[in-house]
């Protein structure tokens, strides 16, 4: 049978903006795709050559713009947060780890446990690229000192399943950290391939507020006073909670922005529209997900001030549940149960967005527009706890913007 010119799936998903950037169809179709970043600052696959069937069949199962992946089994699922076996707040017991985290340093901390009892040989992470340090790239890390290297939240185009084929090939047994669409991948694709299970026993995400473009960085250290090219070290938030935003250039010139000013003015404008409509911001098929577990300021909202790095665990599967209790046996790391209802106050954007996910995504197809499959992540429930008068604004919003083709201004 004759290869295929192109791949239909990668050519829907981005004609209806629907990418992710994971890169998970450039690992699955080698040298015919390849990850670029394009002129709005977003990764995307560029198709350079002929997809063989059974490629473009894997792509087509697994691409998070096609399809999402549904959420599991567990004892209790919620509309909003997904499905779960224990809900927790806590931190790294270790002060350096905690510190260096985005939130309380649990994804960290548990990295950190499951190397040192065996459970992984290795972790597959994002990182700042040495090269370009307000971009992205994968890394490898083997020890306690090289994940807390590595640690902190890096809110900019990533594709951390762009070589995913390499990691399974290297065989082993590796964790893998990512945003919840990249995690969604990596279930879809084990449904395939029987070495995502045997090499990648481990996958933790986190809540996640979407990806901004390349240009969002930009902006920041425009507003820092700072030329692109001239800086060296740029950290998103971390080293407290939230943390700064911070860059340093070669000459030793640091400047600082605040993380209520650099997600908010700067970064948040630029979420890509997958992001959006996003069914699963929540990290719903980890085996762990984590976010921050925001306090509540006087009107409710989650409150910036700087503080003692406190995290949400969510422990999702039965993998994830043993490893946080061992975690905390080992006194890696502290938790404290949390009844479910307590986290809208803590991420109250987030459920304000899935409320809306289906008034958005019934947009599309008036439009002419595709949508990614969403079965089984509780979308329709979500729904009808949105505001009517809310609901038809996104509808209509996402509508006219899609026509428009302004879907990034959502």
């Amino acid at each position: 049978m004759s290869p295929l010119r192109t791949s239909p799936t990668v050519e829907r998903v981005l004609r209806g903006e629907l990418c992710a950037g994971c890169g998970l169809c450039a690992s699955l179709a080698g040298a015919s795709i390849r990850m670029e970043a394009v002129e709005s600052g977003y990764n995307r696959p560029a198709l350079c050559g002929p997809i063989d069937r059974e490629t473009e069949r894997a792509i087509a199962e697994s691409c998070p713009g096609a399809v999402v992946a549904a959420w599991g089994d567990a004892p209790n699922v919620h509309p909003y947060w997904g499905p779960w076996r224990s809900i927790h707040t806590g931190a790294a017991a270790d002060a350096a780890t905690r510190f260096e985290g985005s939130s309380g340093g649990v994804i960290s901390a548990l990295l950190i446990h499951a190397l040192q009892t065996g459970m992984i040989d290795r972790v597959i992470h994002v990182a700042a690229d040495p090269m370009e340090p307000t971009r992205n790239t994968m890394v490898t890390s083997r020890s306690a000192a090289e994940v807390i290297a590595h640690a902190g939240s890096r809110y900019t185009a990533s594709s951390p399943l762009a070589d995913i084929a390499t990691v399974l090939s290297e065989g082993g047994q590796a964790a893998f950290v990512g945003k919840p669409c990249d995690a969604s991948a990596i279930r879809r694709l084990a449904s395939i391939d029987p070495r995502v299970a045997e090499h990648i026993p481990l996958i933790l995400s986190f809540y996640c507020g979407g990806i901004p473009s390349h240009k969002g960085v930009g902006r920041i250290i425009t507003a820092m006073g700072l030329e692109p090219e001239s800086v060296t070290t740029f950290r998103f938030r971390g080293r407290g909670w939230p943390g700064n935003c911070a860059a340093e250039t070669a000459a030793g010139d640091t400047r600082e922005m605040s993380y209520a000013e650099s997600w908010g003015k700067y970064l948040s404008k630029e979420v890509q529209f997958r992001c959006k409509i996003c069914p699963d911001a929540v990290g719903g098929v980890a085996d762990i997900a984590c976010a921050d577990a925001w306090y509540g300021d006087e009107e409710g909202y989650p409150s910036f001030e700087e503080q003692e790095g406190r995290s949400l665990i969510m422990a999702r599967t039965s993998v994830g549940e043993r490893l946080l209790a061992s975690a905390v046996a080992a006194v890696a790391v502290s938790a404290e149960a949390l009844a479910v209802g307590e986290i809208e106050k803590m991420q109250p954007a987030q459920a304000r967005r899935k409320r809306l996910v289906l008034a958005r995504t019934a947009a599309l197809p008036l439009a002419l527009q595709p949508r990614p499959k969403m079965k089984g992540l509780k979308v329709a429930a979500a729904a009808r706890a949105a505001r009517p008068a809310e609901a038809l604004r996104n509808l209509v919003g996402t509508l006219r913007r899609t026509l428009q083709g302004r879907r990034s201004s959502l």
